[in-house]
């Protein structure tokens, strides 16, 4: 697969021109929310800090944590719906040209409540985070494989012509490597 470059200003300048409704809009504030065009908003960005890079330094990868207590709120009982969409997500990576890093945890290191663990975790007999516990590892490893074979029945792996490039997890031990 040959390897495309999307420098942050031409990123930039296509995002606009594709979505030139931004442009012309009247933002407000009503006491309560940001308003674009009379709707209220919630605002999503990312950011570059001009200092640390240099006009030439593209971006082309997006880094994206997944997250264990959102995507399973109880044991086995799994949510990927509305905001929570990530196979969605990460198309709209796809789409945008762009390559995905997908952090699938389990920790969330981005002042998260709870690091990202759901709270049931903590109610496992046994369990100690973050150390090579079996507790830990066994919940650890169903959460992982989840995902895993989520992101490969949407063929979202750069192998199958997908965005993902990097998968990484910071649990202790992997049991199985993940194989696309």
């Amino acid at each position: 697969m040959a390897t495309h470059y999307y420098c942050f200003p031409l990123f930039l300048i296509a995002f606009l021109l594709a979505n030139s409704h931004l442009i012309h809009s009247t933002v407000t504030y009503d006491r309560k929310a940001i308003l674009i065009n009379g709707q209220r908003r919630i605002l999503f960005s990312g950011s570059i800090h001009y200092p640390r890079s240099t006009p030439e330094v593209c971006l082309d990868v997006v880094e994206t944590y997944v997250f264990w207590n959102v995507h399973e709120p109880y044991p086995g009982i799994y949510n990927f719906e509305g905001r929570f969409d990530l196979v969605r997500f990460i198309k709209t990576i796809q789409k945008a040209g762009l390559y995905a890093n997908l952090r699938i945890g389990p920790y969330v290191c981005a002042e998260w409540n709870f690091g990202g663990f759901p709270v049931w975790l903590k109610y496992v007999p046994g369990i100690s985070f973050r150390t090579d516990n079996e507790a830990f590892k066994n919940a650890m490893q169903g959460f992982t494989e989840k995902i895993v074979a989520l992101m490969k029945s949407e063929n979202l792996f750069e192998s199958q012509g997908g965005p993902i490039i990097l998968a990484q997890s910071n649990q202790v031990v992997f049991r199985h490597h993940f194989v696309v």
